[in-house]
């Protein structure tokens, strides 16, 4: 297969589950804040004293440091994220972390108690959640709940599936404000839950996008179920039902964006495996209707960050994306077989030979967005873990405290063992304790 030039890969790697490590020397470690040599230097201090010299090169350190507020589009992918993937810039980690976290939010807070009068809703109100699920201090407040709507009919029920709580939208407060160093916005999506949401996953016939009605882009093809569930509503069953997950997304960014007019702003969105799918769609969305156009003399940046997700559209998505200047930042688990899916033979890898000749399927294949920081983990004891958000952000909390282990087992066993045990995902343990600043 030929190498993919797009990718910009970082790499960490591990044989098992993570182990407590101190935060304070991960978020702090001088000689791998790439953001850091951009900005001024400080003088060096000389001292006799061992405790001065200490607390002169603590100094150094927190000057030289710079605050989200200054460099936040680049950690936001402005520059592609050029040097800070290999090593990862300490700053970025922090972010992706942080964003993840919001992303647990999704997990923690969906009531999957079929006896519970909340089941397939969320546990708590806007107003509660994130304090519910340990946010509390997050610097942010949710505006909108979100639900999407399976396209599908499952044999043993008699009605249309219902729609099911898939993330929140949520804008940060003034004060955060002032730390980021501009107003943001943020949509979140949890990954697949519920059986429909499995089959929608396996729907992998690719269809034109069509979310421009004026300008349709019919080389622009996206996966067909991950569509349907963006774009499905509750009409069918409903005079009163809800309304699409992307009008419900598109009528609360717009709101917001008109709320907030005239403020530095950015649109982050975040998922994990399906919701990361949902987030790359929504993010095309906003770039191709030109919502972010003509705000504080210049465009809103769209950034996503995509934990485990699989591939969404072919080719043409891909460069419509690039040209629209979405970013994507994908954290990937390569014993992940999520992420080598749909497209697991005709893919961005398998269009071009020996860089010249174009073959005919090319238009047709799968190819993944953006900029890939590639983790590298896995344990026969619990295959699943190789999907598992909370394995990921653990890993990206100490990549240091793991070491790599090959056990002789190949991607196909390892994806084997990884379907068949699919069905304890709902048991799996999401919560993982704050990142402090």
């Amino acid at each position: 297969m030929m190498p993919n030039p797009n990718m910009n890969p970082g790499s960490f790697s591990s044989d098992s589950l993570p182990k407590p490590c101190s935060k304070k020397v991960a978020m702090k470690r001088k000689s791998d804040i790439s953001l850091s040599r951009r900005s001024a230097a400080a003088p060096v201090i000389i001292a006799p004293a061992e405790s001065v010299a200490l607390a002169a090169t603590n100094v150094e350190v927190a000057e030289t440091r710079p605050t989200l507020a200054r460099v936040w589009r680049e950690v936001l992918g402005s520059n592609n994220w050029e040097d800070l993937l290999e090593p990862l810039d300490p700053l970025l980690r922090h972010e992706i972390i942080r964003y993840g976290e919001f992303v647990t939010a999704c997990y923690e807070a969906f009531d999957l108690d079929p006896a519970s009068k909340r089941y397939l809703n969320c546990k708590f109100g806007k107003r509660n959640i994130l304090r519910e699920v340990g946010l509390g201090d997050s610097g942010y407040q949710v505006t909108k709940y979100i639900y999407a709507t399976p396209d599908i009919n499952m044999p043993i029920q008699n009605r249309a599936c219902p729609g099911r709580w898939i993330g929140y939208v949520a804008v940060s407060t003034d004060e955060e404000v002032r730390r980021l160093g501009r107003r943001d916005v943020l949509i979140t999506f949890r990954g697949t839950i519920t059986n429909p949401e499995w089959i929608a996953n396996f729907m992998s016939a690719l269809t034109p996008a069509r979310l421009d009605p004026h300008h349709p882009r019919p080389d622009v093809k996206v996966e067909a179920g991950f569509l349907a569930l963006y774009t499905s509503d509750e009409s069918a069953t409903s005079t009163f039902g809800l309304g699409s997950c992307r009008e419900q997304l598109l009528s609360e960014v717009s709101a917001l964006l008109n709320q907030y007019r005239g403020e530095e702003m950015s649109i982050t969105l975040a998922g994990h495996s399906m919701g990361s799918s949902l987030a790359l769609l929504l993010a095309y969305d906003i770039a191709e209707l030109g919502l972010t156009r003509g705000y504080a003399n210049q465009d809103i940046p769209v950034t996503v960050f995509s934990f485990a997700g699989p591939r969404v559209g072919n080719p043409g998505f891909k460069e419509r994306c690039e040209e629209l200047g979405v970013k994507v930042l994908r954290i990937v688990n390569v014993n992940d077989p999520i992420t080598k899916l749909p497209g697991l033979v005709f893919n961005e890898n398998f269009r071009v030979l020996r860089g010249r000749y174009e073959f005919p399927w090319s238009k047709s294949c799968y190819a993944h967005v953006g900029v890939e920081l590639a983790l590298d983990f896995f344990k026969m004891q619990n295959p699943s873990c190789v999907h598992d958000l909370e394995t990921y952000l653990s890993l990206l909390r100490c990549p240091r405290a793991l070491q790599i282990r090959r056990e002789g087992t190949n991607f196909i066993n390892r994806a084997k063992e990884l379907l068949t045990s699919a069905q304890n995902f709902d048991a799996l343990p999401w919560k993982m304790p704050r990142v402090p600043l």
